[in-house]
């Protein structure tokens, strides 16, 4: 994964001369085009996952339109690998877990967190995330994953990182955890079928998983900070700079789509079909996430400290520049 990631913030490096260099998704406005009337034109790189549902919620109610945003969502299939699309102006805008983007500012990568994106229930046991293990597993909490094999989506990144802890808080030892990287829609499967001893899964995966009869054994974002800031959207310097009055648009369109998403859990899960294939019947049954408008920055510096006490960072990153 170090190597992967190398070659991503490598890649958003090379982007950045590029657009530099006269690449067509460079301008002055941040790459945002500008249509009659003042209407900006703006992409957002997301995932398709429960976590961007306010987004979607907010095109569909206007709240982006009414400043003069005309949204496109595009799903990619990271954080890290939206970070170079934003970068190299590919994306004006996009979402990513925060450990990813304090890796990739750690390393040089000129971004700017602008709105809060998710955050986890703060309740153990009844979280959108968690580690689940198989039916007929002998593993009944944190503690036993010590030594054993554990699906995450993206190796020395939040997983990984939340995981340790709740080892930690429940008296294990982290650190021969063989850690395997899986996409969460796969890993309901390896569970069942036994290639990984435990698997830590985010909606609508891990209401996937427990229709199987999977176990949680540790709500990894609750035992790492209470009421977790998981993931943000950000921009661009370049975008931050050049076009200081569509930040500041867009970051009140989200506050507002978070906001009413928080407030309105039926119409959120009501349009998660428009961008997942997540069965109706689940999308009515799973958990939530939650989706304040402000960032937990306690629940940051954490994130930061596991972070670095696990070698994620090469280092430290600049928690002040990144989330203004």
């Amino acid at each position: 994964m170090h190597h992967r990631l190398s070659r991503l913030v490598l890649a958003a490096a090379t982007a950045v001369a590029l657009a530099g260099c006269g690449s067509s998704a460079s301008s002055g406005n941040g790459g945002a085009g500008t249509e009659d009337g003042g209407t900006e034109q703006v992409k957002v790189g997301v995932i398709p996952i429960v976590d961007v549902a306010p987004v979607y919620l907010g095109e569909k109610k206007g709240f982006f339109e009414e400043r003069g945003i005309e949204l496109t969502l595009e799903s990619g299939q990271g954080g890290a690998a939206i970070v170079p699309g934003v970068v190299s102006g590919q994306f004006q805008f996009g979402f990513s877990n925060v450990t990813s983007l304090m890796v990739a500012h750690s390393k040089g990568v000129p971004i700017q967190s602008v709105a809060n994106g998710v955050a986890s229930t703060g309740k153990d046991g009844a979280d959108f995330g968690g580690v689940a293990v198989a039916k007929d597993s002998k593993i009944t909490s944190a503690k036993d994953l010590a030594g054993k094999k554990v699906a995450v989506n993206t190796l020395k990144n939040i997983g990984d990182t939340t995981v340790r802890e709740s080892v930690r808080k429940a008296g294990g030892d982290p650190e021969n955890i063989k850690f395997t990287e899986l996409p969460f829609d796969q890993m309901p499967a390896a569970l069942s079928e036994g290639r990984v001893e435990a698997a830590w899964l985010v909606e609508p995966a891990l209401s996937i998983a427990k229709s199987q009869g999977a176990r949680v054994v540790a709500s990894n974002f609750v035992d790492a900070a209470p009421d977790l800031t998981v993931a943000t959207y950000f921009t661009s310097a370049k975008t931050a700079q050049e076009n200081p009055e569509l930040v500041k648009k867009f970051t009140e369109a989200v506050n507002e789509s978070l906001r009413y998403a928080d407030e309105h859990p039926d119409e959120v899960r009501d349009i998660l079909g428009s961008y997942t294939k997540i069965d109706p019947k689940l999308a009515k049954s799973m958990t939530l996430p939650r989706w304040p408008a402000e960032i937990n920055r306690d629940s940051i510096e954490k994130l930061a400290e596991l972070g670095r006490a696990d070698g994620v960072f090469s280092k430290t990153p600049d928690l002040d520049a990144l989330f203004r």
